[in-house]
């Protein structure tokens, strides 16, 4: 079945295998089993239009060292041949011929793990739906194309909304129209886009960034030098099954294996409205989000081969979908597990859970001042979203049992770092040490703060330094070198800055605080301007109240012996009295991630100081006379 083999520059084990009439080009990387003679799991990566192979070598060279991974050339595409003739070449029935054929030839003994994208996405969801690959498809990750089959019954919706939706979404695929037309596709791809590609690269959908400059969708040895042509035969794919499948879709096209659904938020080609209803086709349904075009595998291979390799891993391990943790996992993924599937999870608590968990799912966030208090109770949020968390604090223990709690609590992984962030060259170190380690950082959450209470007169320059260095300096160093990162990463990402309501609401009581979290404020504005040409949110969250253990940390000034202990005591009595948790406050700071807000007021006393600063700033400035010693 299998042709000559040949081994590449790049690592790639080449071969031609013989499909439905057409000789596929199959690339492998990684072993098909371990040092100890283990079996490793086969993952087949498919591409899509007007693409080839290489489109997935960046996911497939991080899945390599965990995984056997296979990369082929769709009939027509790359260094597989074209069927003759084309019309009828490209029917989803022997393009599920072809996937069968290349299946046996890399993995005769064991199922596979599909992964597709584009229409290789779409020619997924035929293959896991259809009778004829039961027991050779392990689980299928599906990104950036929707089954035909299902796309067919949802634009039979009758709802004014569904209308609406089905409108947009013919916008958005208004190309599919130009493939049925005879000799369009050739001629704009024969002759248009290999000169574009010449002089530019390809443009990304949607906003989106592949590089810093300019949002060009290239990467080495992509695109390839067959794209004209394999752009014309693929018209075939469009001519051969979307009205034919649309027309009359059928009707029992439910998926036979565990699925996992990634968005691309910023599809121009997909709405998330067409695959809404996913879980409808595939009960075993893990959905996530991600923040990216239509050509994710070349801007986000960091994360889905994250995603693509854990799930693999799981449903490896017998674990599938929906079945671990019962009710957890099934929130988790959207829905309660029933007999019949996944039921729509009904109250916000469950929604917001949902959201949280297709939005953060496998990112890597940091967190600042992580040991304790709200830098803990957030940690602790990203990581039940299935979040990967660095836990940062001067106190070393502290910072290791908030990593061990995120590991319990969901996390992707997690690990502990001790830094003090008002040291510079300390945090520089973190830096390198975590882009080296785990990654760019995908949200950076800047916790780390202190405070010094009592009079201004009574302030040390030592206090000023302790105070600015951690709620100011800190700040700057971390915004300036993991925010440096994600601008040069190029895919965006998000900053999270724990300001305070004292940022609008001045006291006499705290003037080095209120000053450090003022300053906090407008910096976190201004980066918020700079940095959204790069797709980076940035977000000041100000919580009034809150009960953590920072007043029982702060220096007194002014106040000696009994005068001390007693202050002390009735500040915490206020905080105790108020029972505002922290992890009130973590949720506020996934909420501002998820929808990029700007400044995020937490409780009463944070929006009323809000309110009054803009209305009556006046009347702040009255009560920040009040002798809070008397």
């Amino acid at each position: 079945m299998g042709g000559a083999r040949a081994e590449s520059d790049a690592g790639l084990r080449e071969r031609t295998v013989a499909g439905d009439g057409v000789g596929l080009r199959v690339a492998e990387l990684g072993e098909r089993a371990d040092g100890g003679g283990r079996r490793r799991p086969t993952v087949v990566l498919v591409h899509g239009y007007p693409d080839s192979k290489e489109l997935w070598l960046p996911v497939a060279e991080r899945l390599a060292d965990r995984f056997h991974t296979v990369l082929y050339d769709v009939r027509g595409c790359g260094g597989s041949t074209a069927p003759e003739p084309l019309r009828g070449g490209f029917a989803l029935e022997r393009l599920t011929a072809d996937f069968l054929a290349v299946a046996d030839a890399v993995s005769p003994d064991a199922p596979v793990h599909l992964v597709g994208h584009d229409w290789g996405s779409i020619q997924g969801w035929e293959f896991a739906t259809s009778p004829r690959t039961r027991g050779r498809i392990a689980s299928f990750t599906s990104l950036s194309g929707p089954s035909l089959d299902h796309l067919g019954h949802w634009l039979r919706g009758t709802a004014p909304r569904r209308a609406a939706q089905a409108l947009g979404q013919g916008v958005r695929a208004s190309h599919v129209y130009l493939m049925h037309v005879p000799g369009v596709p050739e001629a704009l791809f024969g002759r248009a886009l290999p000169a574009l590609l010449r002089r530019t690269g390809r443009r990304a959908g949607s906003g989106s960034q592949y590089g810093r400059r300019g949002g060009w969708a290239r990467s080495e040895g992509y695109p390839t030098a067959s794209l004209p042509r394999d752009a014309a035969h693929g018209a075939w794919l469009y001519r051969d099954n979307v009205r034919t499948r649309l027309r009359a879709p059928r009707a029992d096209a439910r998926a036979h294996v565990p699925v996992q659904l990634v968005v691309s938020t910023g599809d121009p080609f997909v709405s998330r409205a067409v695959l809404d209803e996913a879980g409808r086709w595939a009960p075993r349904l893990t959905r996530r989000l991600l923040p990216a075009g239509h050509w994710a595998p070349l801007t986000h291979p960091d994360r889905l081969a994250l995603w693509i390799g854990s799930f693999v891993e799981e449903c490896e391990a017998g674990r599938e979908p929906g079945q671990e943790a019962g009710r957890e996992r099934g929130q988790r993924d959207g829905g309660e597990r029933t007999p019949a599937g996944i039921r729509p999870v009904r109250s916000r608590r469950d929604r917001r859970r949902r959201e949280y968990a297709e939005r953060f799912g496998g990112q890597l966030v940091l967190v600042t001042g992580a040991a304790r208090g709200i830098g803990r109770a957030t940690a602790l949020a990203f990581a039940r979203a299935g979040a990967r968390v660095v836990a940062v604090d001067t106190d070393a223990a502290g910072a290791a049992r908030t990593a061990e709690l995120a590991r319990r609590a969901g996390a992707a992984g997690a690990w502990a770092e001790r830094t003090d962030v008002s040291d510079r060259r300390a945090m520089e170190e973190l830096a390198d040490r975590v882009a080296h380690r785990h990654g760019v950082v995908d949200v950076l959450v800047n916790n780390a703060g202190v405070a010094v209470v009592g009079p201004f007169l009574e302030h040390t320059p030592e206090d000023w330094e302790a105070v600015l260095g951690t709620n100011l300096w800190g700040l700057v160093h971390g915004c300036r070198l993991f925010g440096r990162q994600m601008a040069e990463r190029g895919e965006g990402g998000h900053i999270v800055n724990l300001v305070s309501c004292t940022a609008y609401e001045p006291t006499r009581a705290l003037p080095a605080y209120c000053t450090s979290k003022a300053a906090a404020l407008m910096l976190s504005q201004v980066l918020r301007a700079e940095l959204a040409g790069e797709r980076i949110g940035v977000s000041a969250v100000c919580p009034g109240v809150v009960s953590t253990p920072i007043l029982g940390d702060a220096r007194f000034r002014g106040l000696d012996g009994d005068d001390l202990e007693r202050r002390r005591r009735r500040a915490l009595q206020v905080y105790r009295i108020r029972r505002f948790a922290p992890e009130r406050v973590a949720d506020a700071v996934l909420r501002s991630v998820v929808r990029d807000r700007a400044v995020v007021p937490v409780n009463l006393e944070a929006w009323g100081g809000l309110v009054l600063s803009r209305l009556s700033p006046g009347l702040l400035r009255a009560f920040a006379r009040i002798n809070v010693r008397a």
